[in-house]
């Protein structure tokens, strides 16, 4: 299982917020470059980006800052917030980003993911952001009535690469990831399933490893790795034990 550090771009610095609200941030760094760059040299084979800014204002804010990740980080990044166009999508993939994640416009307008993967395949994630089940867009600020389930089911045969599943409520709150839903999400589809929110320690882990039977491939954690209560290179070595365990058994 692949163990994802985030960071999140606000104002230009590395931050987390609680449950997606930009009132409640903390500062973790105030050069997003630099921690892209520690989590790569700690060992990371994938660093997951967000443009917080562009989520919430609808296009990207914070280029400069990522143009510089590109620029200094030699593993893939996948990067998301203020993506709602092809020509947005091509920009990024022409300056180097790994995987593009389509959130809001997966609801607003499911043919850019569609077209999209088509266009790039194997580069496209549709990210699924869930309050009570329910998926939220623009920002996680409007909770929709479209369950995340049948959003997921939507996309299974145009060829998206995964589906980056987010529990609003758990997220930035280091309360434990919301294994049912995760479970029950990848049992229903055959898309490849990223989890994350919640994530506090290394127990976590090792609850989320059984899911990669039915498909959940990674996780994704933020504020844990910042507080310092889950230690990158601990949770990075038990999930590659794992991975090479279920390859032994395979071969």
């Amino acid at each position: 299982m692949n163990i994802i550090p985030a960071v999140d771009i606000k104002d230009g610095k590395c931050v987390r917020l609680l449950q997606g609200r930009m009132e409640d941030e903390t500062v973790f760094s105030n050069d997003p470059v630099a921690m892209a760059q520690k989590w790569a040299m700690a060992g990371a084979d994938l660093i997951h980006v967000i443009d917080l800014d562009g989520a919430f204002e609808k296009s990207p804010r914070n280029v400069a800052a990522i143009r510089n990740i590109l620029k200094t980080v030699n593993i893939p990044i996948q990067l998301g917030g203020g993506i709602r166009t092809e020509q947005t999508i091509r920009m990024f993939l022409d300056m180097g980003v790994n995987r593009v994640i389509i959130g809001t416009e997966a609801i607003n307008n499911p043919q850019l993911v569609e077209q999209s993967s088509r266009l790039f395949p194997g580069q496209i994630i549709v990210g699924i952001d869930a309050r009570e089940g329910r998926v939220a867009i623009e920002g996680w600020t409007k909770t929709t009535h479209i369950k995340a389930l049948d959003l997921a089911k939507q996309f299974e045969n145009c060829g998206v690469a995964a589906i980056n599943f987010t529990d609003i409520y758990r997220d930035g709150m280091q309360t434990g990831p919301n294994i049912s839903e995760t479970r029950r999400l990848a049992e229903a589809i055959n898309i490849p399933v990223v989890a994350s929110g919640g994530v506090s320690n290394i127990r976590d882990i090792q609850n989320l490893l059984p899911l990669e039977e039915i498909g959940v491939i990674g996780v994704i954690t933020g504020k844990a790795l910042y507080s310092g209560s889950l230690d990158f290179k601990e949770a990075l070595s038990l999930g590659r034990k794992k991975s090479l365990d279920k390859f032994s058994v395979e071969n």
